[in-house]
Parts: C-alpha cells; structure tokens; sequence
C-alpha cells in the first residue's frame, strides 16, 4: 500500500468512513484465542519447558577455542564418566560449546572436564565449570513467579483506578496472561532452554501488552463517555470504533517493536549463537506480535462482552436497536443505518446528543 493509501486508510479508520467490525466478530476471536491457549496448555504439561540450569540447578562446562561444536562430541565424552547422564549441549558464539549436566560431585566434575578437553582437542584450561544447587534453581523459580504475581495485581489495580471500570482491568489481565501462555507454549514447541532471560522477555512481554492495551482502552472510554445518554450507536458500536481508530497505531508501535527484536533473534540466535540473546528475543518476539494482536481482537471484544451484562448497558443496547427497527419499520436511509452500526461519530447529522433520529414524514 502507498505511503499516500496508507494514509489515507488510517484517516478512513478514524473518521469512521471505513470500519471493520471486529468486536462483531468476537466469537470468531474467543475461539482462535481458546484454540491457541489449549495447545499451549497441551505442550506444556505434555512436553513441559526445557528449563535451564539456573531452574533446576546441575554442573555447567564451557569449552572454548574449539575446532567443532558438534553436540556429539560432547554427549559422547561425558557418557565415558557419567553414562547415565543426558547433557544439554548448546553453542555459544563461533567457538565455544556450553554442557549442561545435572549435579556431579567434585571427582566426577574433573573427569568430565578432563574428558570434554580431550574431546575437542583443547587445553584443560579451555574447560571452565561451575556448579548451581536445586536450592538456587528453587528460589530463583519462586522470585520470577511472585514477581509475575506481583506485576499483574498491580496492574489490575492500577488499571481499575484509572479507567474507573473493573471490567476494563479485567478484560486486560486476561487478554495479557493468554499473550504470556500463547508465548510459553511457542517456546516449549521450539524446545529452546528457558533461562533468567527467558523469564525477562516474559516480564518485558506483560508491560509491553499492557501498553497496547492501555492506549486502545484509554480511546474506548473516550468514544464511550456517556454513551447511555444518546440513541444513536451502542456500547458495542462505540468500542469497535475506537479498536478501528487506534488500529493504525498498534501496527505501526508492533512494527518498530519487532523489526529490532527479529533482527537480534536472528543475529543473535542463529548467527552468532549467543544464548543469552537468543533466550531474551523470542519470547519478545512471540509475545510482542502476540500483545498487539489480543489487544485489538480479544481485550476490548471481552471488554464489550462483559460490560454488555451490566442491566444499564443492556438495557441500553435494546433501546438503541428497538429504535433502529423501528427506522427500518419507516423506511429510513440504509447508509444512515450503516453508519450507526460501524460506530461512527458523525452517525445522524443534524441531531444532538441524546435524540433518536426521526424518520421522515411522508407527505
């Protein structure tokens, strides 16, 4: 699309000349965000995450200068002290091969390293290890989850005593927990290993919706002030137009966003082979196309859902739709009809604020 169309099409957005109806469509939504949920839930207690040392605690040797970082080499030199062990073998950088074994006591740690210098052909010295206890991995489990908890609860109340509406704040912590379960379960089917950067990009990835979700509900309270005081578009209507208002917005935000993130994930991760870089830019990458897309098709939707059950909006949504049969009734303009229905501003000219359009005399 041209610079000029695309500017052209964002104005239409807003001005309501052009409008797509999204939360219309909300089941069609509810189902694809419950399709994509229930397979993250299946992989996950299925296949579970691939979590990393520092969670479930174990030896660590990194070998560097080597010629080869064929994972074989590694499985193959640690199976000669330890046969029962299934080491983790991943590369770092364009020389150097990190193993992942649970915990070995102090002897079994030098036969390995020893075993691992032979292997790749290094020096003893090149072999450096280390070692993280389960009580470690325990705690740093625990400190991510009460941060996540923590992180969500305030932003729930922030949210309700901001937009003055608890079902706005709930509709978002829903729509941000599936964003976090959606990218949990990418990075399960993946199979990459879920480290303190891991858990980072998760966290990034909840700020980051609530953002998104934070600027199109901050448009639809705006479009919805008072809207139980006119007759001419319903709750529902008003909320479509502001998630087609701020549509363009979201788009360009998602695509600055990601355009960075893609190319870290792919320098990072598949170039250069840095763990650290490659564990933090998927689950952003994952999460952050995953945000911006819950924020227009499953939040503000399960907003207009939840609010429809308040006796005020109902009542409300019949008023107006009562009115609009009845126009139909007298034969008014189907363009008119439309226009209410998409959720535009400029929905009935020449009646104020609170008036039902009447139909035209026939003389």
């Amino acid at each position: 699309m041209a610079r000029g169309g695309f500017a052209q099409w964002g104005n239409d957005l807003y001005t309501g000349r052009r409008s797509y109806p999204i939360v219309q469509r909300r089941r069609l939504w509810y189902s694809i965000v419950a399709l994509f949920s229930a397979a993250s839930v299946l992989v996950l207690v299925f296949q579970g995450l691939n979590l990393g040392i520092d969670f479930r605690g174990g030896s660590e040797f990194t070998v560097s200068g080597v010629s080869t970082t064929d994972e074989d080499v590694a499985i193959d030199a640690v199976a000669t002290v330890a046969p029962g062990e299934e080491p983790h073998v991943s590369q770092v950088g364009a020389n150097a091969v990190r193993v992942q074994v649970s915990e070995l006591d102090s002897e079994q740690t030098d036969q390995v390293g020893e075993a691992l210098a032979s292997a790749f052909g290094v020096s003893v010295d090149e072999v450096t290890s280390s070692f993280i206890g389960p009580t470690w991995g325990q705690s740093v489990s625990l400190r991510a989850l009460w941060g996540t908890v923590a992180f969500v609860l305030a932003a729930a109340v922030f949210m309700a005593v901001y937009f003055r509406a608890w079902r706005m704040s709930v509709a978002a912590i829903v729509a941000m927990l599936a964003d976090v379960l959606v990218s949990a379960g990418v990075y399960a089917v993946i199979g990459w290993e879920v480290t303190p950067s891991t858990i980072i990009g998760f966290l990034t990835i909840l700020g980051f919706s609530l953002y998104d979700k934070m600027v199109v509900f901050d448009k639809v309270r705006e479009n919805t002030l008072n809207v139980t005081e006119q007759t001419r578009s319903t709750y529902a209507e008003r909320a479509n137009l502001a998630v087609n208002q701020t549509l363009v917005r979201s788009i360009n935000t998602s695509v600055v966003a990601l355009l960075p993130v893609a190319g870290i994930l792919f320098v990072g991760g598949f170039l250069l082979g840095a763990g650290t870089l490659k564990d933090i830019s998927l689950s952003l990458f994952v999460g952050i196309a995953a945000g911006a897309l819950s924020s227009l098709f499953f939040a503000t939707p399960l907003d207009v859902t939840l609010r429809e059950r308040e006796p005020k909006i109902a009542a409300h949504t019949k008023k107006v739709m009562d009115l609009r049969a009845g126009l139909v009734a007298e034969g008014a303009d189907e363009g008119m009809l439309a226009a209410a229905a998409s959720g535009s501003a400029q929905l009935v000219p020449g009646h104020h604020q609170g008036q039902a359009a009447q139909p035209r005399r026939r003389r």
